[in-house]
């Protein structure tokens, strides 16, 4: 990964002073996790192969798991790998997680978002653990 993190500028500063936050991709990757699994429909996140080889070296989970964050300039993509619920509409429950996360992203960093793609990874039956 070039760089981790993502400068947010005040657009109502006009002068050369200007604060910058500066958010990375983690916490985006967060508040997308966050906002993906107070979806309907949704049932979890995939972890995938990565999540796999982390816990697998490290030991332990990735903080986020099933997010990944790229960034080309000023364009944020997140790819979410989701587990769906038996029974939801699959288009509608992906539609809903897009609004979701670009909804929550907006709120929490007054950021815009170029892309949020999902991958359906599986359907899990309510009665599975």
């Amino acid at each position: 990964m070039a760089e981790d993190k993502v400068k947010v500028k005040d657009k109502d500063k006009k002068d050369k002073d200007e604060e910058v936050l500066t958010v990375s991709d983690d916490v985006l990757a967060v508040c997308a996790i966050n906002a993906t699994l107070k979806t309907d429909g949704v049932a979890e996140m995939a972890g995938g192969i990565t999540n796999t080889i982390s816990k697998s070296i490290r030991g332990k989970e990735l903080v986020a798991k099933g997010a990944k964050v790229t960034r080309n300039n000023d364009e944020i993509d997140i790819d979410l790998h989701v587990i769906v619920s038996y029974g939801c509409k699959i288009p509608q429950t992906a539609w809903d997680i897009q609004e979701n996360v670009k909804n929550e992203i907006r709120s929490m960093t007054n950021m815009r978002l170029n892309a949020v793609n999902i991958h359906v990874e599986g359907v899990k039956k309510n009665d599975q653990k």
